[in-house]
């Protein structure tokens, strides 16, 4: 879990008072409290500057511990702008593959049998989809899509590897340079 953690005392809590504009943060009777990170980051230099002095425990969630659908070994996992991030960090040390396609496209339906029977394959590797429309159109400019299929290989966070084209032993081969480094 990513989460940002400053020290609390079990009795310590900052409240509203006139030096204090409205969103009091009252921690309750733990070694931690976890809040959303909306919550925290609407408060004031000053407040969070009376956490820190106070050296209270601000434990904070983040958008990657809720990040969609977990990547299923043996499967394709078809992922979003929105969950793309959360389930590659999941990943740890796994090679993570992204196939980047689109519904039109004739070779991405091709290589979609073959990329599934690669998915079952190697129980060591995380495979994703993304479909690159409009909704997803943000991530695949992120991830500098120029054609499709794009296969993108990912470890620890970072874009290691791309193979373009519907290239399936080309593809074979850059996974298992990956997995062996």
């Amino acid at each position: 879990m990513a989460s940002i953690q400053f020290t609390l005392s079990p009795t310590s809590s900052i409240r509203s008072s006139p030096s204090f504009p409205a969103n009091p943060i009252t921690p309750q009777y733990s070694s931690t409290t976890t809040k959303d990170l909306s919550s925290y980051c609407k408060l004031s230099s000053r407040q969070k500057n009376v956490i820190k002095s106070r050296n209270l425990v601000f434990s904070v969630r983040s958008s990657l511990d809720t990040a969609g659908p977990p990547s299923i070994v043996g499967q394709v996992t078809e992922v979003t702008k929105d969950t793309f991030w959360g389930i590659v960090n999941s990943a740890g040390d796994k090679t993570v593959v992204l196939d980047m396609y689109t519904q039109w496209c004739g070779p991405c339906k091709l290589i979609a049998p073959k990329y599934k029977e690669l998915s079952q394959k190697y129980d060591d590797v995380v495979f994703l989809k993304l479909d690159c429309n409009q909704e997803n159109k943000p991530l695949a400019k992120e991830l500098g899509i120029k054609v499709v299929p794009t296969f993108k290989i990912l470890k620890q966070g970072k874009i290691v590897k791309e193979v373009t084209g519907a290239k399936f032993d080309n593809l074979v081969v850059a996974i298992e340079n990956v997995r062996s480094s």
